[in-house]
């Protein structure tokens, strides 16, 4: 088992902790070295072998593929964890006090954060620069997969963890892939959906306990 810093944003974080968010999708790094008629098929652990590393090969007209078009996910395989890495500070007004983090404060900071500095007093970091002993979260990865973007389903986009503010929680299927595509473009830039590029689909749970220990 290995442990990985994963970066999510202040939604996206409040999505894991009210327990609405299981997947996450992010791109393949690598281009496709034969585009046009290439797809990518995963390999991980089986039954088989359970050592096999988590691992998207690419199936071009080279077939049988060499080393050259394995391409290893970066987030690990089933049973691996992910660490959470969000907005966070320590401010000077409460140290030594505790992390506070950037996911906790809306727009105008309510009654019950009364005894915490407003949310333009204080000098957030980014959540590149969190170490992982002020992470507040903690993720079992249960699942890893390659696929299309487009092949979202709207089941998928709910595990996403996304609020459906422009749409009816029963207008259908469709509302729900449309709210995550504007998210993914939103945080991806205009066009982003439409490239529908290969991704890595990560299914997780979320472990009580994020010093690890069980």
């Amino acid at each position: 088992m290995k442990e990985r810093g994963i970066l999510f944003s202040a939604p996206m974080v409040r999505a894991l902790l009210a327990g609405t968010k299981t997947q996450t999708r992010r791109v393949i790094a690598r281009p496709l070295q034969h585009p046009g008629w290439t797809e990518y098929v995963y390999f991980g652990p089986s039954k088989n072998n359970p050592a096999c590393p988590s691992m998207a090969i690419e199936c071009g007209p080279d077939y049988p593929d060499g080393a050259e078009d394995k391409v290893m996910c970066p987030y690990g395989q089933p049973g691996d964890r992910l660490w959470v890495r969000e907005t966070w500070a320590k401010p000077a007004a409460l140290d030594p006090g505790p992390t506070v983090y950037r996911a906790d404060y809306p727009a105008c900071v309510p009654p019950e954060f009364e005894n915490l500095p407003a949310v333009d007093e204080i000098t957030w970091k980014p959540s590149i620069h969190m170490f992982r002993r002020d992470s507040r979260i903690l993720l079992e990865i249960v699942s890893v997969r390659v696929e299309r973007l487009n092949d979202c389903s709207a089941e998928d986009a709910r595990a996403e963890g996304i609020i459906c503010p422009l749409f009816p929680k029963d207008g259908g299927p469709k509302s729900w892939t449309l709210a995550y595509e504007k998210l993914w473009e939103k945080i991806n830039g205009t066009g982003s959906w439409a490239a529908n590029p290969w991704i890595w689909v990560v299914e997780f749970k979320k472990l009580e306990n994020a010093n690890g220990n069980d």
